[in-house]
């Protein structure tokens, strides 16, 4: 009988672990098909070399992450010695990936807390206009942000009118018009995470720590805050990691002088003068950059939640 029913619940198990393959295939089909398939490719072509009129020829090399961190001189005969060019723009992409996401955060924050305090059926509409602009095409709305930033532009020309400046303030092309569009394309990714974490939140806690003589300031800093933390932290992951490969809002707003290190990806694969191997390489080089900074944000969460338990 024992025997039986030993049989029985191994056959239950045998078919639930078979329901679960067949029902997750679709899901890693897709990932295989559209995440790991695209970054294997890169991965291969960023140890082939470079044919003179574009594309790749199928020898291995490592000339393109040589190129990427050594500096050998115009024959490349040259002993290596540290490119800093590249490195100088992969500097700039994690300032203005930053900086774009310390804004979205300062913006983001007060704007979920007012969306997740409203009666619970304005919520959606809160909501909706938020993510509403983003329904449009991202290249249209970072030209629409250049049209207003212009120099002969709708803010200037307000400005002006309104006798707060006496001559345009040139804004576009500099690494403020950057950030700026940075902010603008990824406002909504800060905004929706904290928005969850913050609706989530028990208020009694504020009105307890309110009773305790806490101050607004304190409560924030020490209840709120670490109440609604994974939802922030989400946000800036979620604002950070798009911003730092961005090449949209450089290009329109940044002008030459504010290269980012999506820009330089970019160029690597445009036209038949471009080079594939070390667009690719340069796209591994970032890659996995931002894979480190979530291995180690991952392994400190691990540590903290592991001290606290």
């Amino acid at each position: 009988m024992a025997g039986g029913a030993a049989s029985g619940g191994s056959a239950t198990t045998d078919t639930y672990k078979e329901a679960r393959t067949w029902l997750l295939m679709p899901a890693w089909v897709t990932l295989s098909i559209l995440v790991l398939a695209p970054v294997a490719m890169m991965l291969v072509y960023s140890f082939l070399t470079k044919e003179f009129r574009g594309g790749v020829i199928w020898e291995f090399s490592l000339a393109a992450y040589d190129q990427f961190f050594c500096d050998r001189g115009l024959f490349g005969d040259e002993p290596c010695t540290i490119e800093w060019t590249y490195l100088q723009i992969f500097w700039r992409s994690i300032w203005q990936a930053g900086t774009a996401t310390l804004l979205s955060l300062a913006i983001g924050f007060p704007t979920a807390y007012f969306i997740a305090t409203r009666p619970e059926h304005t919520r959606p509409m809160w909501v909706f206009l938020i993510t509403i602009p983003y329904w449009v095409n991202l290249l249209i709305r970072t030209v629409s942000m250049k049209f207003l930033l212009r120099d002969q532009g709708p803010l200037n020309d307000f400005l002006i009118n309104i006798g707060l400046i006496d001559s345009p303030i040139h804004i576009v092309n500099t690494n403020f018009a950057v950030q700026l569009g940075l902010f603008y394309s990824y406002l909504p990714f800060m905004v929706l995470p904290i928005y969850a974490a913050v609706e989530r939140y028990n208020f009694s806690l504020s009105e307890a720590a309110a009773d305790l003589y806490a101050t607004k300031w304190v409560t924030l800093r020490r209840v709120l805050l670490p109440a609604v933390k994974p939802g922030v932290i989400a946000g800036c992951i979620l604002v950070f990691v798009p911003s730092m490969g961005s090449f949209l809002a450089p290009d329109l707003l940044g002008g030459a002088k504010n290269f980012m290190i999506g820009s330089l990806i970019e160029e690597q694969f445009k036209g038949n003068a471009g080079n594939w191997p070390f667009g690719a390489a340069a796209s591994m080089i970032l890659m996995t950059m931002v894979l480190v900074l979530l291995l180690l944000y991952a392994r400190q969460q691990a540590r903290a939640e592991k001290a606290e338990g």
